[in-house]
C-alpha cells in the first residue's frame, strides 16, 4: 500500500519538525534527507557529522514501531547511515543534557503528530535480518542451554574478522590501562601480566584457563611465569588459532589446548582463570560452574573470575526483565549470555567452597577497550564487509559502540574477583598486602 501524501509534503513536514526540535536539542549533528537536503540539529552544528536517511520509510518504520530493534534493522540494512565520523563519535554527539530535554517537552505534541501523519504508511524494505540466533536466546535453565551452539554462533564468525579489531594479542576482554593514553596492545599485554600476578603464578605450577579464547593468556603465563598451562574452549576457530600459536612460540612442552566443555574436563590445578567466561554460564548455573572449578583446584589454590556485570536491582522481577539493548545482544551477538551483579558472583563463590579476597572494578578500562575495538573495526570497514557482509558488519559496529557507551555511563560494569579454595582449616596462604601486583614490570 502506498502513501496518500506527496513526496513534497513529506519533505516539508519532516524538515519543519527537525527545525523545530533543533534549538532545544542543540546537537553537533545534521540530518541528510533523501532528497539531499541537510537540516542541522543545533544552531552550532558544523556539518561534519551527518545522519543520512534513505527515504520516508525510515520515519514510517520508527513511527509504527519505535523500538531499538527497528533502529538496528534500519542501520544494519543501510537505511540509516552515519557520515563524517564513527559510531562512537555519534553516540557522544547525540547525547542531550537534562535542560535540553525539558525544553523539548515544551514543543507542541499536536504539531509533531500532525507533521508525521504523512509517514504513517511509508514503508522501507528491511526484511528479517539473516544474522540472528533462532533458538533459545536466553538459556537461563541448564536444560535449555546449548553452550556449544552459543559459543560457536559468536566466536566462529571467523578469526580473520576478529583480527581486524582485537589487536596483536587477539584478546577479547578488556585491557588494563596503566595510563589512559596507552595503546590497545600495551593495555592487553599489561592485562595479561596483571592477571598472572593476581593468580600469583609460580614456575612449575599447573594452570587452567576456562574459555581460553585464542590462547593469549595460557601462552603468556607459560612464557613469562614458567607455568604449565592448559586451555579449554568450545570454539573450533579459537582452538586452531591457539594451537598454531603454541607451536609458533615453541611452547608445546608447557601449553596445551582442547575443545571441551568445562563441565566435562578432569584434572587438578594450582591456579584457575575464568576470563570473560561466566557471562556465558547464566546465573542459575553458577553453583555448577563454581562448584566444578572448586573441584579442580588444590586446597588454597587461587582462582580469578573476570566478568562483565550489571547493576543490582531492587526486585527479582526487575532483575529478570530483559532490556532492549540486551535483547539486541542476545539475538545478534551473544545468545545465552547473562549479566549479574558482582554480589551474586561473590555469594556463589562463597557458597561453593571459596574464600573471596579481592574485588576490583575495571569498568573504565572496558570503556576504553571497546572504543578502540569500534574504531579499529570502523577503520577496516571494507575488509570486514568482504568477510561477513554489510549487515553483520553494521551489527557489530553498533554492538561495540553501544558497549562503549554502556561502560562509560556505568550501566554495565567489569569486575575481577580473586578467591581461594577454602582449606578445611588454617590460613588461606594469600600475602598480607597487594604490593606484588604493582611492582615494576
Amino acid at each position: 500500500m502506498g502513501t496518500p501524501f506527496s513526496a513534497k509534503t513529506q519533505l516539508a513536514s519532516i524538515t519543519e519538525v527537525l527545525r523545530t526540535i533543533a534549538g532545544p536539542l542543540d546537537l553537533n549533528v545534521s540530518v541528510r534527507l533523501w532528497d539531499g537536503s541537510v537540516v542541522p540539529l543545533g544552531p552550532n552544528a558544523d556539518g561534519r557529522l551527518i545522519l543520512s536517511l534513505s527515504g520516508p520509510g525510515v520515519i514510517g518504520s520508527m513511527l509504527r514501531r519505535p523500538t531499538l530493534e527497528t533502529l538496528v534493522r534500519l542501520y544494519a540494512t543501510g537505511h540509516i547511515e552515519f557520515e563524517g565520523g564513527d559510531l562512537i563519535e555519534f553516540t557522544k554527539a547525540l547525547r542531550t543534557e537534562r535542560s535540553n530535554r525539558a525544553e523539548l517537552k515544551k514543543i507542541s505534541k499536536a504539531m509533531v503528530v500532525r507533521k508525521t501523519i504523512p509517514f504513517l504508511f511509508a514503508k522501507t524494505k528491511t526484511g528479517d535480518l539473516d544474522h540472528g540466533y533462532r533458538d533459545d536466546m536466553v538459556g537461563r535453565k541448564e536444560s535449555a542451554r546449548n553452550n556449544t551452539d552459543y559459543i560457536q554462533f559468536h566466536y566462529d564468525v571467523g578469526n580473520d574478522f576478529y583480527k581486524l579489531f582485537l589487536g596483536e594479542e587477539m584478546q577479547y576482554t578488556c585491557g588494563y590501562f596503566t595510563d589512559w593514553s596507552n595503546s590497545l596492545d600495551q593495555a592487553q599485554h599489561d592485562k595479561l601480566n596483571m592477571i598472572c600476578r593476581k593468580l600469583r603464578l609460580e614456575p612449575g605450577e599447573r594452570m587452567l584457563d576456562i574459555g581460553c579464547g585464542w590462547g593469549g593468556l595460557i601462552c603468556h603465563a607459560a612464557k613469562h611465569f614458567g607455568v604449565t598451562a592448559h586451555g579449554v574452549t568450545l570454539s573450533q576457530e579459537q582452538h586452531d588459532f591457539a594451537k598454531a600459536k603454541i607451536e609458533r612460540l615453541g611452547l608445546q612442552d608447557q601449553v596445551t589446548v582442547e575443545i571441551c566443555d568445562y563441565a566435562d574436563h578432569q584434572g587438578t590445578y594450582d591456579k584457575i582463570s575464568s576470563i570473560g567466561m561466566s557471562e556465558h554460564i547464566g546465573a542459575a548455573n553458577y553453583p555448577r560452574y563454581f562448584g566444578k572449578i572448586n573441584s579442580m583446584l588444590r586446597d588454597r589454590g587461587v582462582m580469578l573470575n573476570h566478568a562483565i556485570a550489571r547493576r543490582a536491582k531492587t526486585s527479582k522481577k526487575a532483575a529478570q526483565r530483559i532490556r532492549p539493548e540486551r535483547q539486541f545482544i542476545l539475538k545478534y551477538i551473544f545468545p545465552g549470555s547473562e549479566l549479574t551483579p558482582v554480589g551474586e558472583t561473590t555469594e556463589s563463590l562463597e557458597l561453593n567452597g571459596f574464600e573471596v579476597h579481592d574485588v576490583e572494578s575495571w569498568r573504565e578500562h572496558y570503556a576504553h577497550t571497546t572504543r578502540f575495538w569500534c574504531q579499529n573495526l570502523s577503520a577496516n570497514r571494507e575488509q570486514a564487509i568482504e568477510l561477513v557482509g554489510r549487515e553483520k558488519y553494521n551489527l557489530w559496529v553498533a554492538y561495540l559502540a553501544g558497549a562503549s557507551a554502556g561502560f562509560t555511563a556505568g550501566s554495565i560494569k567489569l569486575y575481577q574477583v580473586v578467591a581461594t579454595k577454602r582449606a578445611k582449616k588454617g590460613l588461606s596462604g594469600m600475602p598480607p598486602t597487594r604490593e606484588h601486583l604493582y611492582r615494576a614490570a
